[in-house]
């Protein structure tokens, strides 16, 4: 049975937690290496990643001559014999100087799309699976290993994946747990809402808009379709459209960049949606959404609905705000010398409303509180000059 990302993420915990290999199954781009990541980060371990696919057999260790004379054996019947020593890869000392400098904290040894890699890379790393140890080196006690992998075809529920792999010794299989990774839209939606470690959402609000009205579109599964959307070929794509320029660019631009990365036919119905998206201001984005990009919609709205939609948020307010009024200051600025006073006049004859705004102005932490009134007031006051 295949798991969501929230549900493969404890399985795998759970299994480095009992002293044994995980290795996750899933589709190129499902969120494999971003669960690892984001587990490492929830567990305080440092990661460690080798991308197999990328290693050729060696990298990790590799016999280098004697060093000294003392590595050189005097035997009677066998002559002089040099004791090779090894030399071994940056990420392997990396991961020994960081254990020793840290031996109380756990360290992640990710293997990274480990079935692509040739069989003799996959024979070389059996020990560092199997038994903990490259050639006479073992591993340090925190280090746990995890293993990721794509769909092979000998492997159950899988027999029509044509993914280029290699398959895994029987010795490795019979030695890790697997766990198979599918996409969950609702584990992904809430993974893109969650604040990364610069306090921004994962993904762009536009894309997560998108994908909550056309979860099919996550991840389609195609292999006559040449480039298909999947969690990280979103993840691409929200970068993009977190780019100041993204903006400024023509529509063929914009469709190219999102075509390249999830397909034509699906870019051509995000950016459709995305047009009537941003040309429309929901009550919960006007309160919430990064305002710059809030104002930008409210200008492209006609006068009828940025009136519509000032007054619905002011009657949502249920206690003010520096912040709330504010952004309603501003809102007020880009309405017309009629709408404004429509507005203006709309709350002065709102007791509650008003009396709401009133009780908070002398509050000298309040003065974004205070120029809304004031607003107000001038509105008011402009016409009878």
């Amino acid at each position: 049975m295949a798991l969501g990302y929230q549900d493969t993420l404890s399985a795998v915990n759970i299994i480095l937690n009992s002293n044994n290999v995980p290795s996750i199954v899933g589709e190129a781009g499902v969120g494999k290496s971003a669960l690892v990541e984001d587990l490492a980060n929830r567990n305080n371990a440092k990661l460690f990643t080798t991308v197999v696919s990328l290693s050729e057999k060696g990298d990790l260790s590799i016999p280098v001559p004697p060093l000294t004379d003392k590595s050189f054996i005097n035997t009677k019947g066998y002559g002089t014999l040099a004791d090779v020593q090894y030399g071994y890869s940056h990420t392997l000392i990396e991961i020994i100087k960081y254990a020793e400098q840290n031996p109380h904290t756990n360290i992640y040894w990710f293997l990274d799309e480990f079935n692509r890699g040739s069989n003799g890379v996959q024979s070389e790393l059996m020990n560092l699976v199997l038994q903990r140890q490259i050639n006479s080196l073992k591993l340090p006690k925190q280090v746990k290993i995890i293993i990721a992998e794509n769909p092979d075809s000998t492997m159950n529920g899988f027999e029509d994946s044509e993914y280029s792999v290699f398959s895994s010794d029987s010795a490795i299989k019979d030695r890790t747990t697997r766990i198979v990774m599918d996409v969950n839209v609702s584990d992904w939606l809430l993974w893109a809402k969650s604040k990364n470690n610069q306090a921004q959402q994962n993904i762009n609000s536009a894309v997560i808009k998108y994908i909550e009205n056309n979860q099919n579109m996550l991840i389609i599964n195609n292999s006559d379709n040449d480039i298909n959307p999947t969690p990280r070929a979103w993840k691409r794509v929200s970068d993009i459209m977190e780019i100041p320029e993204y903006e400024n660019v023509s529509y063929d631009i914009k469709f190219d960049l999102i075509a390249g990365n999830v397909g034509s036919e699906v870019a051509s119905n995000f950016l459709y949606f995305i047009k009537n998206y941003f040309n429309s201001l929901s009550i919960d984005q006007m309160f919430n959404d990064d305002f710059p990009k809030v104002l930008k919609r409210f200008e492209q709205l006609d006068e009828f609905k940025k009136n519509k939609l000032l007054e619905q948020m002011i009657n949502k307010v249920v206690e003010w705000e520096p912040r709330i009024a504010k952004r309603v200051d501003s809102l007020l600025d880009e309405l017309s010398p009629d709408g404004r006073y429509g507005i203006a006049i709309y709350v002065a004859n709102n007791t509650e409303v008003l009396q709401s705004i009133y009780a908070k102005i002398n509050d000298v932490s309040n003065n974004d509180i205070k120029a809304l009134y004031t607003h107000f007031q001038n509105i008011i006051l402009s016409i009878y000059r």
